[in-house]
């Protein structure tokens, strides 16, 4: 009996080392491969920063896109088109690096937010002022509205004789869905502190007051082209009723310097600078966006869905220098 009981005790003693053993193992397991899972998360995610070369160089700033705010908020979204916070911090590294000699600004965007066009015209214009670098403009397809607001920061301006621009002016757009929400038995309330807080059924009076708005905004578009392209103001207007144009109208309207190809403006610029070498902006890489976009859009959405989704799209209330595009 009792060496039964030594044997018991014996086992239990193994048992208590194995377990403690492998509780240990299984920890420092763990967190190995956590660390591992971060490291390979942050390698997926890759957060890539400003490395240009060790020599003079050519920043290239790219605007394709809509202009407008940041639209990737984490790891699972997927960068889509012009990042502007990004583009910002680019141009400022572009600022504070010596071996940066100038910026080849490539548009092709038929504008944005009234927002952020200005603070992407702005932000150019700081470069510019600061460094004393000049700034030429390329437009490809498109290069309309906030697009050309951008290209007037530029010292030239040269065009694809193909490029649809100009649509120099403001619009704010919205639908009125009331018949397709009584159609569909939603019923909208809204209690107000005063008759303008609600602009869902628009009156004389709140058509006047955003008017005034993009009239603001018009005259400061305006005033951004005189300057740009040396022009007076009232020849401007004469010019910015929003309609687009042709390269070649453009050129004859003095809207912009030169047209030919990417390749024609790039060996003009190399030689303007004595410059060869360019860097572009650093780019996202991010195979989880990727994934989970291509999952997200497997799911069937609801007609709710759709309706709210079609509602914010079509916008209200937000001040746009924007080319509306035939459909």
């Amino acid at each position: 009996m009792k060496n039964k009981q030594i044997i018991g005790i014996v086992v239990a003693a193994v048992l208590f080392v194995v377990v403690g053993f492998s509780s240990v193992l299984s920890h420092a397991l763990s967190e190995r491969i956590l660390a591992n899972s971060t490291s390979l998360l942050e390698s997926m995610t890759d957060e890539s920063t400003f490395s240009p070369p060790d020599e003079e160089y050519i920043g290239i700033v790219k605007v394709v896109g809509t202009i407008q705010e940041q639209t990737q908020e984490s790891v699972f979204d997927t960068p889509a088109g012009y990042q502007h916070l990004d583009t910002m911090d680019y141009i400022d590294q572009l600022a504070w690096d010596d071996n940066n000699t100038g910026i080849l600004l490539y548009i092709d965007s038929p504008g944005g937010t009234v927002y952020e066009s200005e603070e992407l015209y702005d932000k150019l214009k700081e470069y510019s002022e600061s460094t004393g670098r000049p700034i030429w403009a390329y437009m490809s397809h498109y290069a309309a509205s906030g697009g050309y607001m951008a290209s007037v920061a530029a010292d030239k301006i040269y065009a694809n004789k193909n490029t649809v621009t100009g649509s120099i002016g403001v619009i704010m757009s919205g639908y009125d869905m009331s018949g397709l929400y009584e159609k569909l038995g939603i019923r909208y309330i809204s209690i107000t502190s005063g008759i303008n807080k609600d602009s869902s059924k628009m009156t004389d009076e709140q058509i006047a007051i955003y008017q005034s708005q993009v009239d603001e905004c018009y005259d400061a578009f305006v005033s951004k082209v005189a300057d740009g392209r040396h022009m007076d103001a009232e020849e401007v207007r004469t010019l910015a009723d929003g309609r687009t144009y042709t390269a070649l109208q453009a050129l004859d309207n003095g809207l912009i310097d030169e047209i030919g190809s990417y390749d024609e403006m790039q060996l003009a610029f190399e030689e303007e600078l004595d410059t060869y070498t360019y860097y572009s902006m650093p780019t996202k890489t991010n195979i989880f966006s990727s994934l989970f976009s291509e999952v997200k859009d497997m799911i069937p959405k609801s007609e709710a869905q759709i309706l709210t989704e079609t509602a914010d799209k079509m916008e209200s209330g937000v001040l746009m220098y924007y080319a509306e595009q035939l459909r």
